[in-house]
Parts: structure tokens; C-alpha cells; sequence
């Protein structure tokens, strides 16, 4: 099925393909003047479609290797040599689909980075002088400054908003490049694009869809998919002189053999059909290979312009960082050990929907620490989790959470980008998980390469 919607998506590559079929056909049915004839009128029908593209390009002062493919096919044809005609036809408008595919691919990859905006917005209603407050769905255009709206658990808040619930935890990684999850209290600003945590908010918009933070972002995404960048070919730069050389060329065959078909032989040798070619699919090939490591490419022309790159920058998170917190250290308190507080913790974590929670858990099975069985297990979104794990009482959470159970939570000296975990067993405070967003371990080596091949300055992102 796929392959029939290429064949219909390219009917040039699909008819000149059928052309040269019946044309096979035709000759070896002993009507080869017939043959001659619908290869003669197909190519001259391309090349007149051609030529009119050509002037338009040379009137914007760009000449590409069209020029030399042209010339050869009028040539061909000029001493009957139809079939490599044909030949010349099929050569570029295979190259032109495979242009078109890799360029398919890259806007089908944005569109799907894209899919993820939000379509609709809970607005609630009611709840003023008595009356019953309702939540009704409606798209996201329709929402006016100060509607207030309801933001669920994992949602992504649709408008930019203040806060009116008392405290909520977002996560701002796709605005701000902040893997670790941003505390918000009553009356903070709320950017759209932002995934609440794990429970239910309610916000007051401040600004219309069209004028919130994610929204702007998605409507530049769109004009950069959608702008034609000024840029040439590096094949095309070497058109002019190419073609100069190679009519001389040609010329002078003819000159020396006195036999025209000469000409039109070093013509068709010099089209550049396995550069028409190449470019193409190695163009597919690229882009392809980057939409797998999550690197969107806007076109070919674009992976030619990468040659001459000077700067560099790079988003942190998720690039030249995991994108996802990591256990760098476990600071147990007295009586008890680290294993033991990063195992119990979690356990505990089991039934946490919290980002650091997925984080604690893996860190331990890294260890080879078995998860112990957890019982009455219950989460305060936004503050941690308790939960009897192998009939001991564990709190995992805030400072102040921990603090208030236990008596005791020193606060730890923690440096940039790095968030705790605070656990308490038996009611008593146990120790300190640290966790951070660590580099890519081959980052330091990929900046220093990026400097050997010229890019003199590399800069970074981030939140």
C-alpha cells in the first residue's frame, strides 16, 4: 500500500518509468519507428516542462547541473538516441522524488514533536453566588484572560497562567531545558507547554493561546518548516563551468570525428545522473538517520550547509545531559547504612508517580538491591510518599515532610542542578538521596571534535 501511494505521489518518475517499458516492448515487437516516436515526444514534452523551470531559476540568477541534463537529452534526441533520453528523464526525476521523500520525512518527524500541544482547555464555571461550578472542555483558541482553568494530573497546561492552588510541581523541561521538576506556590506565573505533576491544579489564564509561551514556540517551529532558505546546492555551484567544459568538449569530439553523435555522447557521459542520484538518497539517508537520534533536519540543502557551520549550540537537557536524574550520592545518617536507605526508599517509591521517584527505584536495582514489598502506601502529591515496607514506617520526600514526622531533616548542601530525596525509617530521619541530571559521557568528546573540524564556538542552553 505504501508503495502505491509513492507511485501516485510521483507520477513523473511513474509515467517516464512506463514510457520506457512500452518503448522495450514496442522494439523488441519489431515496431521500432513506433518506439521512436513515443520516446521522441515524451522527452521533448520533458524538456519544454524543464525549460520553463530553467528560465525561472536563471531569471532569479540560480543555473543548477539541469542545464547539462537538458542539453543532453536535446542532443539524444537531435541523433535518435532516444533510449538514453529516456534514461536522462528517469535520472532526474528519481532524484527529484528522493529529494522530495527525505524533505516528507523531516516535516512528518516535526509534525510529530508537534502533536503534543494542547487542543482543548477544562475552563470552570459557576461557583460565584451559590452556583455550581462545572467544568466544560473547549478549544484552546476560545480561552479569554481570567478563565479559570483546571489543569489535571500529567497535563499539559494550555495557557500561560497564575497559579491559584496552593502549590503544584511542574515539569518545564520542554520550556527551560530543567530536567528536575520546578516547585510553584500561589500567585507564580505558569508557563503553557509545562506538565503539571501529579495532581490536580487550577490556574487563572493570563494571556490568549495565540500569545502563551508554548504556543509562540510552536508558531516559529511552523515558519522555519515553512520558509525557503536562500541556499544553494553545492553541486549547482559547479554547474556554469561544468557545462562550459563539457559542451567543449563535446564540440571538439564532433570536430575531430566529423560524426554529430559524438557530441551527444560525451553530453549523456557528462550528465551527472549518479550525482542527480547520490545526493538524493544520501540526503534521505542522513536525514533519516538523525529523525532516530531525535535530531530534526529541515532539508538537504541544510546538511550541505552544516560543512560550514563556525557556531554551535546546544541544548542541555536530554543533549548533552541524559535528560533524566541520576543517583550521584546516598548520605546516610547515623545507624543506618546507604544500601539500607536507598532500599527501603525504594520500595517505598513503588507507588510514587513522582519524577524522582522513577529515578530512586532505578538506582537501586542499578545495585542490585531488591525492592522489598510495601503496604499502606499513601503519596501527599507534591510533598512524598509514606509506606510500610517489610512492617517498617518509610517517608520519602521534602525536607519539611520528612521533618514533620520525624522531629529532624538536615538540610542538605546540594550544588547546581541537584535535588534530595529525604527518607525516614522507623520514624526516624535516615539519610539523604542526591540525584542529578549527569553529562552524556561522550559529550566533552563531541564538543572537542565539533573545535577540531572548525566550529570555533560552541555554546550551551539551558533553564
Amino acid at each position: 500500500m505504501r508503495y502505491l501511494r509513492w507511485i501516485w505521489a510521483y507520477p513523473l518518475v511513474t509515467a517516464t518509468a512506463l514510457v520506457l517499458l512500452a518503448v522495450g516492448v514496442l522494439a523488441a515487437s519489431g515496431m521500432p519507428d513506433v518506439a521512436r516516436w513515443v520516446a521522441t515526444i515524451w522527452v521533448a514534452g520533458i524538456i519544454v516542462w524543464t525549460l520553463v523551470g530553467m528560465v525561472r531559476d536563471v531569471l532569479r540568477g540560480h543555473v543548477g547541473l539541469d542545464v547539462l541534463a537538458v542539453t543532453a537529452m536535446v542532443a539524444t534526441l537531435a541523433v535518435g538516441e532516444y533510449l538514453a533520453g529516456l534514461v536522462i528523464v528517469l535520472m532526474l526525476a528519481g532524484g527529484a522524488a528522493l529529494e522530495d521523500i527525505a524533505g516528507r520525512r523531516a516535516r512528518r518527524d516535526l509534525r510529530a514533536l508537534l502533536d503534543r500541544s494542547p487542543r482543548t482547555a477544562h475552563v470552570v464555571t459557576g461557583g460565584e453566588s451559590g452556583a455550581v461550578e462545572s467544568v466544560k472542555d473547549v478549544p484552546i483558541d476560545e480561552v479569554a484572560v481570567g478563565d479559570i482553568l483546571l489543569v489535571r494530573p500529567a497535563e499539559i497546561v494550555p495557557v500561560d497562567a497564575v497559579l491559584l492552588s496552593a502549590d503544584a510541581e511542574f515539569d518545564e523541561s520542554s520550556l527551560t531545558g530543567e530536567s528536575l521538576p520546578v516547585q510553584r506556590t500561589e500567585g507564580d506565573e505558569v508557563f503553557s507547554g509545562a506538565i503539571n505533576g501529579s495532581r490536580a491544579v487550577r490556574v487563572r489564564a493570563t494571556r490568549r493561546s495565540a500569545d502563551s509561551q508554548y504556543q509562540q514556540i510552536v508558531a516559529l517551529v511552523h515558519a522555519a518548516e515553512s520558509s525557503r532558505a536562500p541556499v544553494v546546492r553545492l553541486a549547482d555551484r559547479f554547474a556554469v563551468p561544468f557545462t562550459a567544459v563539457s559542451l567543449v568538449l563535446a564540440g571538439t569530439a564532433w570536430a575531430i570525428s566529423g560524426d554529430p553523435v559524438r557530441f551527444a555522447e560525451v553530453l549523456v557521459l557528462a550528465t551527472p545522473c549518479p550525482l542527480l542520484i547520490a545526493a538524493p538518497v544520501a540526503f534521505l539517508a542522513g536525514l533519516s538517520r538523525a529523525a532516530k537520534a531525535g535530531v530534526i533536519i529541515k532539508s538537504g540543502a541544510v546538511i550541505e550547509q552544516l560543512a560550514r557551520v563556525s557556531s554551535a549550540a546546544f541544548d542541555k537537557t536530554g543533549t548533552l545531559t541524559w535528560g533524566r536524574p541520576a543517583l550521584v550520592a546516598v548520605r546516610p545518617a547515623d545507624g543506618f547504612t546507604a544500601d539500607e536507605v536507598l532500599q527501603f526508599a525504594a520500595s517505598a517509591e513503588q507507588y510514587s508517580t513522582h519524577v524522582l521517584a522513577e529515578s530512586v527505584r532505578r538506582a537501586a536495582l542499578d545495585r542490585g538491591l531488591d525492592l522489598l514489598p510495601a503496604s499502606d502506601a499513601s503519596e501527599e502529591a507534591t510533598n512524598g510518599v509514606t509506606a510500610s515496607v517489610g512492617g517498617r514506617p518509610v517517608t520519602v520526600g521534602k525536607p519539611a515532610y520528612v521533618a514533620a514526622l520525624t522531629g529532624t531533616a538536615p538540610r542538605e548542601t546540594l550544588d547546581a542542578g541537584q535535588a534530595a530525596a529525604y527518607v525516614a525509617i522507623d520514624r526516624r530521619f535516615a539519610g539523604t538521596i542526591v540525584l542529578a541530571d549527569d553529562p552524556r559521557p561522550d559529550a566533552p568528546a563531541v564538543v572537542a571534535w565539533l573545535r577540531e573540524t572548525g566550529v570555533s564556538r560552541v555554546a550551551m542552553f539551558t533553564g
